[in-house]
């Protein structure tokens, strides 16, 4: 696969950093080239050359969509500029966009998710992804790669937890919502799977494999792996965890989802424990 025909949207982010990683000839362009929030300067950027759209920039702050700016914001990048970039591979007629959706997209009462379960979303950041996907899935050609609790380079929970580990702290971790982890390794290993082995074109779940657990247990397993098992992770709620903080968006409990459809193609997931124990030592020698 020609990798100087890929463009790399939102190529800053966790994902879009890994995803350069893996197609160093992809092209990408920062906000003063290409906002694509912004339908004109969508359709006067310069697609000459591209055949593939790879869709890694997404609005995230969960709890911030709630706030009037924050809902506005997540709406614009996560529905508005989706809508940009359908017309660009509509208009271009360029072969695939590659999408990434969330489990926000449910309400988190089932286990585990299908790609075919209805929309349930719970919050303003959900509801704008799930538009995103409805968009995006007009497009014949295209991969909804749909994924929970992700990990890489940046601010995430795993780099959170270590902190407080390195701090001494003892926390109260939710233990009521439920999962695995999605390293972006993971999630970039799915799309130049799909991609190379010119998987059918849909909705397809992405996370590692594995047992689904807590965050609460996945805190347990950090303060091990760094050597802080003499401290003591406390399980909490959701709701006694934010019971005290204004302006949280609801959280789906249940965000396991189900990978057949994806190992049908023939990917196999790794195991987030494994993915975990590497990440943590990388982030120890550092």
């Amino acid at each position: 696969m020609d990798d100087s025909r890929i463009f790399i949207v939102g190529a800053s982010g966790q994902l879009g950093t890994a995803l350069r990683q893996q197609y160093p000839g992809a092209k990408f362009a920062d906000v003063d080239q290409l906002d694509i929030t912004d339908q004109k300067s969508v359709e006067a950027y310069d697609w000459t050359g591209i055949d593939i759209i790879l869709n890694a920039a997404a609005y995230t702050n969960v709890d911030g969509a709630e706030a009037p700016e924050g809902r506005i914001a997540a709406w614009n990048v996560n529905a508005s500029a989706v809508k940009n970039l359908t017309y660009v591979i509509w208009k271009h007629q360029m072969k695939a966009i590659v999408h990434i959706s969330t489990d926000y997209v449910f309400d988190g009462t089932q286990q585990p998710h299908s790609e075919t379960e209805a929309f349930s979303p719970l919050s303003v950041y959900g509801a704008s992804k799930a538009a995103g996907d409805l968009l995006v899935s007009q497009v014949d050609k295209h991969y909804i790669l749909r994924t929970s609790w992700v990990i890489g380079e940046g601010k995430n929970f795993v780099r959170t937890m270590l902190g407080l580990a390195d701090k001494g702290i003892s926390p109260a971790v939710v233990a009521d919502q439920i999962g695995r982890l999605t390293f972006t390794t993971e999630l970039v290993r799915a799309i130049d799977h799909l991609l190379s082995s010119e998987a059918p074109f849909g909705t397809y779940n992405v996370t590692n494999d594995g047992d689904s657990v807590s965050w609460a247990d996945i805190t347990r397993e950090i303060y091990q792996l760094a050597g802080k098992s003499d401290l003591t992770v406390t399980d909490t709620t959701t709701e006694a965890y934010f019971a005290d903080k204004p302006g949280i968006a609801p959280r789906p409990l249940q965000s396991t989802l189900d990978l057949a459809k994806i190992r049908a193609t023939g990917f196999t997931s790794t195991d987030w424990r494994d993915e975990l124990k590497a990440y943590v030592q990388k982030e120890l020698s550092t």
